[in-house]
C-alpha cells in the first residue's frame, strides 16, 4: 500500500505481519502509508522475551500495553507496566524491556517518524500463520541491519 491522502482502513487481520526475534509484529501503518510521519504496530511477545539493549537515533518509540506486563529500562530509569500502561522511549537513550508475569504481552507501538516499520520487515521473516514462533538470532546480521536504520545494539539485557 502507498500513501493515500484520503486515508485508509484495515481489518484486524490486515497489515504486514513478521516474526522478529521471538515476537510477532504487524505493521498497521508505516512510512509508505503515512508519508513518513509515523509507524504504528501491533506487537506480541512471549513470557521472558527481552531484546538486547539498543538505541534509536532516528525515532522515538511509545508502547501502550494491552495484555501482560513488561519491565522497561530507559537510560538509568526502570518501570513495570501492565494492561493500560504507557511507556515513552525518546530517541538517543539506550533502552530495553522484558516480558514479565504469566502471560504473553500484547501492545501497540508508535514510532515517529516512520522507519522502524521497514527495519522490522527487513530484520524479520514473514509471519505465514498466526501465533508466535521463536526465530534464531544472528547478532551480526541484526547489528548490521540495525546500523542501516540508525540503531545500535548495545549489549546483553540488564534484566
Amino acid at each position: 500500500m502507498s500513501f493515500d491522502p484520503k486515508g485508509y482502513a484495515l481489518s484486524a487481520e490486515d497489515g504486514t505481519a513478521v516474526w522478529f526475534l521471538d515476537t510477532r509484529m504487524t505493521v498497521k501503518a508505516g512510512g509508505d502509508e503515512t508519508n513518513g510521519a509515523f509507524t504504528f504496530l501491533e506487537w506480541a511477545a512471549p513470557m521472558g522475551f527481552g531484546p538486547p539493549p539498543h538505541r534509536h537515533d532516528r525515532e522515538d518509540e511509545a508502547f501502550y500495553l494491552i495484555e501482560g506486563a513488561i519491565e522497561v529500562s530507559c537510560g538509568d530509569r526502570q518501570w513495570e507496566v501492565g494492561p493500560g500502561g504507557f511507556v515513552f522511549l525518546p530517541r538517543g537513550i539506550p533502552h530495553s524491556f522484558k516480558v514479565v508475569g504469566e502471560t504473553v504481552a500484547r501492545c501497540l507501538v508508535l514510532g515517529t517518524p516512520a522507519g522502524v516499520d521497514q527495519y522490522f520487515v527487513d530484520a524479520g521473516t514473514p509471519a505465514l500463520e498466526e501465533g508466535l514462533r521463536p526465530q534464531p538470532i544472528d547478532f551480526q546480521k541484526l547489528a548490521a541491519i540495525s546500523a542501516q536504520y540508525g540503531m545500535e545494539i548495545l549489549g546483553p539485557s540488564p534484566f
